[in-house]
């Protein structure tokens, strides 16, 4: 139903927006918002919002959504202002909302950001006037000069609780101005619970494709994903109702790897092989195909595992509202000001149609899937195959650790025969032994690792607070003061046996034994908050777990097997350490050119910011394991 009208009234909206001169106060783009909503006849009010700055609190994680640190050196030119319109559905109640979100930079907008507010102003009067409505529009035009995510996040949160905002401040500041004062409207408006959120952004990249792109961007915190049936839509009505190309992130490294080349051509050889002995088994894929496929999946992967959001969609599913970023890319970088007719028309079709078919829902969606892994905007990984690859590669943790313990408690039979045989007959007598319980001195030296990761957790907390000190200064401190207090509790502590039963030989099974055990316990927890982290995790640890055994007792034994698996246990060690992981994984996505020593606590520190529980992975269950495999490896045997 989106006819030209509409589609040139969007234009004209865009045209007066980038006439707009914003250096001064940002409350011009506000304002025109404001009068075109209201002669729509819709509703609207302004949310103020200060930038909010995440330092790393170690319950950040646990708490989940918070206002973070509003700066103490404010000035009224430090607000953002979002501008709220909501259109009141004709045949809805009021309980349910559809979001569609443009961000924009108010102080230098770009052509790009106002041709992506023309879209959603072109639909907003199309939907103004339309019967079939049943859910209430909202249209939030994001001040994203303090970063996209937080104005969206600034809303939805003030949005779902009782305070709006810092009205103190707030207050000051509209007293200060009184035309901003008049056209200011500060109640906050709500329109029902979200059904689901669109963020329109549109870039002037060019594709390299032959027409005009979509790039959908799903991912939010933790490894977090919308439900299925939300992409399926936008990939299906894009693709066949607007001719477009839609695509999602992939690792664009790996579309040169000749390895994965090698693997897709003998995927494709036995697939025509197979179907030419029965035309009925058809697995054949071309080698171009899989190989993209396999990006895309990498990419996946590795954006659900590092646990921040690709987009400010991803604030929504903080709230449990599926959301998603569809960003379009002409083919040619000036096709902006030459097709921004053809762009508001397509994109805004293309929106509508998703519009239309999420108000038809007569529930949320929940009948797709909320767990899986992209391999292209028209399949998936489902939760129902990856977790067997997941499970097929934990499952050896508890039986190699019941094995050992059945070993360690076996080990010393005939001494204790040769004990009793000495005794008289009448004196053998059951008496009480507490050789199965030498596990517990291994358990107490696994627990005192795992209590020095947890002050690992929480030494970035005072090392933040130095002032003036470079990202690699940071890290310098970090670990050295990890160091000192792990040296600190093994002393203290005394992780040695008792010498009643102290026995070397079994005391590096027994600590193998427990921390085998402790590691598939904290696999398996993990894989409930975000699988791809445990499924990365657990390619790096199962490894390192099972083939470590002291280095002395490979050299004592001395044969090219013991030699083998010493030099495995080194390089696993090696390729095991979280900072190692980091460099690597930096390397082979962006190269090894511009990499500092610093980079790690950056990262890190983005990942304390975003809440994300791959940091609390990483210092409570992955960096333990590796030093209680150091310890295995170093034992004096």
């Amino acid at each position: 139903m989106l006819s030209n009208d509409d589609v040139s009234e969007g234009e004209r909206f865009m045209n007066q927006i980038l006439r707009f001169d914003t250096m001064s106060t940002g409350m011009e783009i506000p304002e025109m918002i404001t009068a075109h909503i209201m002669d729509l006849g819709g509703e609207v009010n302004h949310h103020k919002f200060l930038p909010q700055f995440n330092r790393f609190h170690p319950l950040h994680f646990f708490l989940g959504p918070d206002a973070g640190t509003v700066p103490e050196n404010y000035s009224c030119s430090s607000y953002g202002i979002n501008t709220v319109g909501i259109i009141r559905a004709p045949r809805g109640d009021g309980k349910e909302a559809i979001v569609l979100v443009t961000p924009y930079n108010s102080l230098k907008i770009t052509r790009a950001e106002a041709l992506s507010m023309g879209i959603a102003y072109a639909l907003f009067s199309l939907l103004a006037r339309v019967t079939w409505l049943s859910k209430d529009i909202v249209w939030l035009a994001g001040d994203s000069r303090h970063g996209e995510y937080t104005a969206v996040a600034s809303w939805l949160r003030d949005y779902h609780t009782a305070s709006f905002g810092d009205l103190k401040h707030s207050e000051i500041c509209a007293a200060s101005n009184l035309s901003e004062m008049k056209t200011m409207h500060n109640s906050f408006r709500h329109a029902g619970t979200m059904a689901a959120a669109l963020v329109i952004k549109v870039t002037n990249r060019s594709t390299e494709f032959e027409k005009d792109a979509l790039t959908i961007y799903a991912e939010a915190s933790n490894g977090q994903m919308p439900n299925l049936d939300l992409i399926n839509i936008v990939n299906y009505l894009a693709v066949h109702g607007q001719g477009y190309r839609v695509k999602v992130q992939k690792i664009w490294s790996l579309l040169n790897v000749w390895w994965l080349k090698s693997l897709g051509q003998l995927i494709e050889m036995l697939g025509k092989l197979a179907g030419s002995l029965n035309p009925q088994w058809n697995f054949g894929i071309p080698v171009s195909e899989y190989v993209e496929c396999t990006a895309t999946l990498a990419s996946s992967l590795y954006n659900q595992a590092l646990g921040v959001p690709t987009g400010p969609h991803g604030a929504f599913r903080d709230y449990q509202v599926d959301a998603i970023t569809m960003e379009i890319s002409p083919k040619f970088s000036s096709s902006l000001n030459n097709r921004q007719y053809e762009i508001l028309l397509h994109v805004g079709r293309l929106v509508e149609g998703v519009v239309r078919s999420v108000n038809n829902l007569l529930e949320k969606f929940h009948q797709s899937f909320f767990l899986y892994l992209l391999t292209s905007p028209s399949r998936f990984v489902s939760v129902g195959v990856y977790m067997i690859a997941f499970a097929l590669l934990v499952a050896p943790l508890p039986l190699v650790a019941a094995s050992l313990f059945s070993d360690a408690t076996k080990s010393n039979p005939d001494a204790e025969k040769d004990k009793y045989a000495s005794k008289p007959a009448s004196t053998l007598q059951p008496a009480p032994t507490f050789t199965s319980w030498k596990w517990l001195y291994a358990a107490k030296q696994v627990l005192v690792v795992h209590l020095w990761s947890a002050i690992v957790t929480l030494l970035p907390y005072f090392v933040d607070q130095i002032p003036d000190s470079s990202p690699t200064t940071k890290l310098s401190i970090w670990i050295v003061l990890s160091i000192i207090t792990l040296l600190f509790l093994d002393s203290f502590s005394g992780s040695s046996f008792p010498s009643t039963i102290r026995s070397r030989d079994t005391e590096w099974i027994l600590l193998k034994s427990v921390t085998v055990a402790a590691t598939f316990i904290g696999l398996c927890l993990m894989s409930v908050i975000n699988f791809a982290t445990a499924e990365i995790g657990a390619l790096l640890l199962v490894p390192m777990c099972l083939t470590a055994v002291p280095l002395r007792l490979d050299n004592k034994v001395n044969t090219l097997r013991a030699l083998i698996r010493g030099a495995c246990n080194v390089i696993f060690i090696f390729v095991g350490f979280p900072v190692t992981v980091f460099f690597v994984l930096k390397g082979a996505l962006e190269g090894f050119d511009n990499m500092r020593f610093g980079d790690f606590w950056n990262w890190a520190e983005s990942l304390w910011a975003w809440n994300s529980a791959t940091y609390i992975y990483m210092c409570m269950v992955h960096l333990p394991c590796w030093v209680l495999c150091i310890q295995t490896l170093l034992h004096r045997f």
